[in-house]
């Protein structure tokens, strides 16, 4: 290939920018022009291309977000939409396209693909949510500022003997939920897999805690178990003092999660994608996810990746039941 595209899609995830700079480099020591995609295939659409070469992309592996920026685009679903990026391939000379993102930015790349632009996916979510890959960019990162910040609010839960209920990202996903509440220690950990009873899985664990002599506590819920309507995290809050008679305080994380500095594991996976990504369109091949499994890169058809399905490790949430007493 002679002149490739990188994007980033969806959700922002810190590690974005580590696999952005990996692909424009690769590209660059091989000959091959590099066009940065602004705002994903918003700005695919539109046109919104940018040249990239080495020193484009200096000093960013250490920055979250996307120095590309992201959007999601209604009208890109559409056959139009479609077209029209397909049309602004063919006019830049794009042969190929990096797309970092999650499951939907995997979608648009399969129907890239499917019209003759050969399309390779980097899985790049908080959420670690994609079935064909062990680890995903960004969710490093998001577990340590989780585990920061609920850190920082467990100084203040044991200051004054309250129960503090925590809601974490994750979307309809609970390894954040479940690494995360291991780390910080929590009392109960709700998640969107396992199904729960309040009384048994929260109050009597609770109580059965404050009869060894602690008087503080942690709760962490995915926000997956929220976003079903089973109980929000203030609903949830005010039942666990009414119940326990511990003072609780409800607080959503929220996008704070998906901000900061990228951790080492992070930059190094993402420019392991990255390379990957551009060795895979040099050889021609397109219509493929980059990921990685029991700690190696591999790559998978886009049409298998997105049909595999993903499941929580049940001996890890049966672990963090048995030590968080």
């Amino acid at each position: 290939m002679k002149t490739i595209g990188v994007l980033t899609s969806g959700g922002d995830a810190p590690g974005m920018n580590a696999a952005v700079r990996a692909v424009v480099r690769t590209a660059c020591e091989n000959h091959i022009k590099v066009y940065g995609i602004d705002r994903g295939y918003k700005g695919l659409m539109e046109g919104s291309l940018i040249p990239m070469e080495i020193r484009t992309v200096c000093d960013i592996i250490h920055r979250g977000g996307t120095m590309l920026h992201s959007a999601r685009s209604k009208e890109f679903a559409t056959e139009e939409g479609m077209q029209k990026a397909i049309e602004i391939c063919h006019a830049y000379g794009i042969e190929g396209i990096v797309v970092i993102g999650g499951d939907g930015s995997f979608r648009g790349a399969r129907d890239l693909s499917e019209r003759g632009i050969p399309c390779v996916g980097i899985p790049g979510t908080i959420d670690n949510d994609i079935a064909c890959c062990d680890y995903t960019i960004g969710y490093d990162t998001c577990l340590n500022t989780i585990m920061e910040m609920v850190d920082r609010i467990r100084d203040t839960s044991a200051s004054h003997d309250r129960c503090s209920v925590i809601e974490v990202m994750g979307r309809r996903a609970g390894y954040l939920a479940l690494n995360a509440g291991i780390a910080v220690g929590a009392t109960a950990i709700l998640i969107p897999e396992v199904e729960f009873d309040l009384k048994r899985d929260v109050f009597d664990r609770i109580r059965r805690t404050q009869k060894t002599g602690k008087k503080h506590f942690l709760v962490i819920v995915a926000e997956g178990v929220t976003a079903d309507g089973n109980i929000t995290v203030d609903e949830l809050a005010k039942a666990i003092e009414e119940e326990t008679g511990v003072e609780s305080r409800a607080m959503v994380l929220a996008h704070v999660q998906r901000g900061g500095s990228p951790t080492v594991r992070d930059r190094v996976v993402a420019s392991q994608m990255g390379y990957r990504a551009v060795e895979l369109l040099m050889d021609g091949i397109g219509n493929r996810v980059v990921a990685m499994q029991k700690d190696q890169i591999v790559d998978y058809d886009i049409f298998e990746a997105l049909n595999m399905k993903k499941h929580i490790d049940m001996n890890l949430y049966k672990m963090a039941n048995i030590i968080s007493i």
